[in-house]
């Protein structure tokens, strides 16, 4: 002490102690009031920016009023120097801490509104957390009089020991990145991959990507294999999508009816199922002359992939019952089979198998083999 110490010097300390740790509790309640109004804006970047100061402004009064109080205590010039040093230390810890939440809370609100879904793209918001804290920290060694070029030195030879040990970790985190930045898939996106995995996206992080099946079942694929193969994103370059429905009526048909009948069908359920689209234009297209049938391809509008599923099947059954009023048949396919039977029982007959087209019921009858 250059000189000592008097209840004069306390009672100042002790005032700028108190009115540091007052400060602090007022603007957080000031803070949880910004808050509480944040919430009813629709930006999301006021509710993170809100949220992150609440940490760090309550802090940096109590640093302050701490620093006043060590200042006016008659303190030795290296005892105030390290002093100084700690409150600088805990304030930089504090808004790299603050920094941190407030730059990842960003990143996860821009991939939040970006997808358009709950989950979020966690590879962007670990590798900016790991970032921000490592700047942090390297300064809190420079405030502290450590030199960080032999440790920034260590680190350049260790990471290339690192790097040459985890190249698949790499491989798939790399892999990862560019597929977030290429915008090639996102979370909320339905894809089905070259080897049969399908679903939606749920997350990608900095070693795979989860997809969640329509089963509700979650498949994990490494973001290294994800970035070198086939995919379909059924999401993109827009969510809506045509479903393609095959028919077949028979050769006695009137195909204007036909035509007429399906048209209003199509408009019965796209009116009608969630998950349709009223505003895309359906169509019906006779493409072939099959064997027992003309076929043609009706053409609807879905909201997403699933919807697809239940468009359908109100569809074939809406279908199915106009037809049978309208007298519209569906043929089924005919077959006939002979066979010569040289040891059976009755080596002169030929069996001939057929399905009769009014029922679908396979129907069997035998009748005598012609000789060549």
């Amino acid at each position: 002490m250059t000189r000592p110490l008097t209840a004069h010097d306390l009672i100042v300390a002790g005032i700028a102690l108190a009115a540091g740790l007052a400060a602090g509790i007022l603007l957080r309640m000031l803070l949880r009031w910004l808050g509480k109004h944040a919430l009813r804006t629709r930006w999301s970047g006021d509710d993170v920016l809100v949220d992150a100061l609440r940490t760090l402004v309550p802090w940096a009064a109590v640093a302050a009023g701490a620093a006043a109080a060590a200042t006016a205590l008659p303190l030795t010039a290296s005892v105030g120097r390290n002093v100084n040093r700690v409150l600088t230390v805990l304030l930089i810890l504090a808004v790299t801490l603050t920094a941190a939440r407030l730059i990842t809370g960003l990143v996860r609100a821009l991939a939040q509104s970006r997808s358009g879904v709950a989950g979020s793209a966690t590879i962007f918001v670990n590798i900016t957390r790991v970032v921000v804290l490592a700047m942090g920290f390297l300064v809190v060694l420079q405030t502290l009089g450590i030199s960080i070029a032999p440790l920034l030195t260590a680190l350049g030879v260790g990471g290339l020991a690192v790097a040459l040990a985890l190249q698949d970790t790499l491989a798939n985190l790399f892999a990862g990145v560019h597929i977030l930045a290429s915008k090639t898939i996102q979370p909320g996106d339905y894809i089905r991959l070259s080897s049969g995995e399908e679903g939606y996206v749920v997350d990608i992080n900095w070693r795979n990507t989860t997809v969640r099946q329509l089963s509700n079942n979650l498949v994990i694929i490494p973001n290294a294999q994800l970035a070198g193969t086939n995919m379909t994103n059924f999401t993109r370059p827009e969510q809506e999508m045509t479903l393609l429905v095959q028919v077949g009526v028979g050769y006695d048909s009137d195909l204007e009816h036909v035509e007429r009948v399906t048209m209003e069908v199509v408009a019965e359920v796209m009116t009608g199922i969630t998950g349709a689209v009223p505003e895309h234009e359906p169509a019906v297209r006779f493409h072939t002359f099959g064997d027992s049938r003309i076929s043609f391809t009706v053409i609807l509008g879905v909201g997403e992939f699933s919807d697809q599923y239940r468009i359908k099947h109100e569809f074939i059954k809406r279908l199915h019952k106009r037809y049978r009023e309208e007298g519209i048949r569906i043929p089924a396919p005919t077959r006939t089979v002979a066979l010569q039977q040289g040891t059976s029982a009755l080596p002169d007959a030929v069996v001939l198998d057929t399905v009769r087209p009014e029922a679908g019921i396979p129907h069997q009858r035998v009748g005598p083999a012609k000789r060549p």
